[in-house]
C-alpha cells in the first residue's frame, strides 16, 4: 500500500492614489458583484462571504458573491474580471493560486498583473500537513524517516496542480531531501474520501475542512506550515519544530477589480477592509477558518504579489513542475 502526504489547507503598476473623497464617499450607488471563481463552499467561498457581508453591513449596498468556477486556478471567473469595467461593480476575491497560472498554464487569456487592480490583501492560513491514521508516524520527521527508508512506498497527493499546497509540498520535499511523486486530484474532497479510507493522503482546502477531520481522529495531523503554532489547534507542531528551521509556507486571499479601476474606489474598498480586519467578531471568523484576517493597502497588496510570484517561480524551476 502506498500512501501520500497531504498538505491541508488550513507588483501591479498602481494608479496614485491621491483619493477624491467626495467620488469615495458616493460609491457604491447599486449592488457589487464579487466574483469568486471557484465553486461555493470551499475556502476561498468562505473568506468572499465574510467579507462580502462586512461590506454589506457598511458600504449600504449589497455585495453579492457570484461563483464563476471553470478553468485551471480559476481561469474562467478571472478572465470574467479582467474583461469587466472598471467601475468597482464586478470585483474578484480569489486565492494566490491566481498569481500561480502563468506559470504552469500555456495558454491564459490575460495578464494576472497588467489586467487586475490589487485593491488589498485580504486573509492568510498555513497549511496542515497531515496522513492516513494507519502510517506509523506521528511527527513529520518520523514521517520522512519513513519515505527515506522505504520511498518506494510513498507518494505524495495534492486537490490540485498548482495550489498553494501543490507548491508547499514541492517545498518540503526539497528542505527534506526527498524525491517522491505527486499525484493531484481533481478537488479536495474526493482526495480527502480517499483519505479516510486509509488509501493515501491528500491534500484539502485550508484547515476549514481538513482541521475538523483531524480533531476526529480520521486523519493524523503531523504539522502546520506556519512560523508559529494556530490558535485553533495548538497541539500540532509546526514544520519548523520539525526540524525544517524556518519553513513557512501560506495560502493566502485577496481583492483583485479590473485594470484601471480609479483609485478613489481602490481606496475606499481598502479602507473598509482594513476597519473589518480590525474587528474582534471579524477576527474570529476568519480564525475558525484557520487564517487571519489582513486588510492591506494596495501598495504593500502590490508588493506582496510580486514576491510571492519571485517565489513561487523558483519552487517551480527548482522542482521541475512543467506547464500544462
Amino acid at each position: 500500500m502506498k500512501y501520500r502526504l497531504s498538505f491541508a489547507l488550513v507588483g501591479a503598476a498602481l494608479l496614485g492614489l491621491n483619493a477624491a473623497p467626495a467620488a469615495a464617499q458616493t460609491y457604491p450607488t447599486k449592488n457589487v458583484t464579487v466574483i469568486v471563481p471557484y465553486p461555493a463552499g470551499g475556502s476561498v467561498d468562505g473568506v468572499a462571504r465574510i467579507l462580502a457581508q462586512r461590506l454589506t453591513d457598511t458600504m449600504g449596498h449589497s455585495f453579492i458573491v457570484e461563483n464563476r468556477a471553470g478553468g485551471f486556478g480559476g481561469i474562467v471567473g478571472a478572465n470574467y474580471v479582467a474583461k469587466a469595467a472598471p467601475d468597482g461593480y464586478t470585483i474578484m476575491l480569489t486565492a494566490s493560486i491566481h498569481v500561480v497560472t502563468p506559470f504552469l498554464q500555456k495558454a491564459v487569456p490575460y495578464d494576472v498583473v497588467k489586467d487586475f487592480t490589487p485593491i488589498s490583501l485580504v486573509a492568510s492560513g498555513p497549511l496542515l500537513v497531515s496522513t492516513t491514521p494507519k502510517v506509523p508516524a506521528n511527527t513529520l520527521k518520523e514521517f520522512f524517516d519513513l519515505v527515506r527508508k522505504n520511498p518506494d512506498k510513498y507518494t505524495f497527493a495534492t486537490s490540485s496542480f498548482g495550489s498553494a499546497g501543490h507548491l508547499a509540498i514541492e517545498l518540503l520535499k526539497r528542505d527534506a531531501g526527498v524525491n517522491t511523486l505527486v499525484i493531484p486530484y481533481k478537488g479536495a474532497n474526493p482526495a480527502l474520501t480517499d483519505l479516510m479510507g486509509g488509501d493515501i493522503q491528500p491534500m484539502a482546502d485550508p484547515m476549514l475542512s481538513s482541521l475538523p477531520l483531524a480533531k476526529a481522529g480520521n486523519i493524523k495531523a503531523l504539522a502546520v506550515t506556519s512560523l508559529k503554532r494556530v490558535a485553533i489547534a495548538p497541539e500540532i507542531p509546526t514544520v519548523a519544530e520539525s526540524g525544517m528551521t524556518g519553513f513557512e509556507f501560506s495560502s493566502w486571499y485577496g481583492l483583485w477589480g479590473p485594470k484601471n479601476l480609479p483609485p478613489e474606489i481602490v481606496t475606499r474598498l481598502q479602507a473598509e477592509i482594513t476597519k473589518m480586519a480590525q474587528q474582534p467578531d471579524v477576527k474570529a471568523r476568519f480564525e475558525t477558518l484557520g487564517f487571519e484576517a489582513i486588510g492591506s493597502t494596495p501598495e504593500y497588496f502590490a508588493k506582496y504579489i510580486s514576491d510571492e510570484m519571485s517565489r513561487y517561480d523558483k519552487i517551480i524551476k527548482d522542482a521541475n513542475i512543467k506547464a500544462e
